[in-house]
């Protein structure tokens, strides 16, 4: 995933991208609500981290003007602040979750994941996905190369909106991963390999143009 952190406390913030990037995730600091608002617009982020007290505009201006421009992307605000009222004013303002420091960075990992993947649930869910000669109908659970209907199950259709949704970004395995089978860790180490290979034989096997390509050493991609 890539994400936004925006925090004023170096320390923490440092602490809190490596754990990040261990995970294979992309993570930007910024440390005033001016420079959030402005990083914050940028539909590519997954999932923004706004921290309430920041220079020059706290957290919540920020959520509440990025709201009001339509961006939907989910937010998890961070407080020292431990009174319910406050936290009770972040989500009420619209924010999807809610931590209080001090919080165990893993916690805040797993919690960014399940927003990370509620963000992916809910984008165009009824729409249609199309690279090139390939459509994705998300509503009816269909896939369509050329004039051929292709049958897909249903993790292989889950890796399939991903990649669409994504196209042209490097997706790597961990991201995968999260997106596709989430906390279910009971499969093969190579699980993401073994169903790329699926989808290529029914995506792109006997087809004119290849759209997933394998990035080496990082993961996957789809280009139409």
């Amino acid at each position: 995933m890539k994400i936004l952190l925006a925090e004023d406390d170096l320390r923490l913030a440092r602490a809190v991208k490596r754990v990040f990037e261990e995970e294979q995730h992309a993570v930007k600091i910024v440390g005033t609500g001016t420079a959030a608002l402005q990083a914050g617009m940028d539909d590519s982020y997954d999932v923004r981290i706004l921290d309430v007290i920041l220079p020059e505009m706290d957290g919540l201006q920020v959520f509440r003007t990025m709201d009001e421009q339509d961006s939907e992307l989910p937010v998890l605000m961070l407080t020292a602040r431990t009174e319910v009222d406050d936290r009770v004013t972040g989500l009420d303002a619209g924010a999807d979750d809610y931590m209080v420091k001090p919080f165990a960075v893993v916690e805040l990992l797993a919690r960014v994941r399940a927003l990370g993947r509620r963000g992916m649930r809910s984008a165009n869910g009824s729409g249609r996905l199309r690279a090139g000669d390939l459509t994705l109908d998300v509503s009816r659970h269909s896939a369509v190369r050329g004039d051929v209907e292709i049958e897909l199950t249903v993790k292989e259709f889950q890796l399939l909106e991903l990649m669409l949704r994504h196209q042209g970004q490097v997706l790597t395995r961990a991201q995968i991963l999260d997106h596709v089978w989430a906390y279910d860790r009971d499969f093969a180490s190579n699980v993401v390999d073994i169903y790329v290979h699926y989808l290529r034989n029914k995506v792109d096997k006997g087809f004119g143009k290849q759209l997933i390509h394998t990035v080496r050493g990082v993961g996957y991609t789809l280009k139409p």
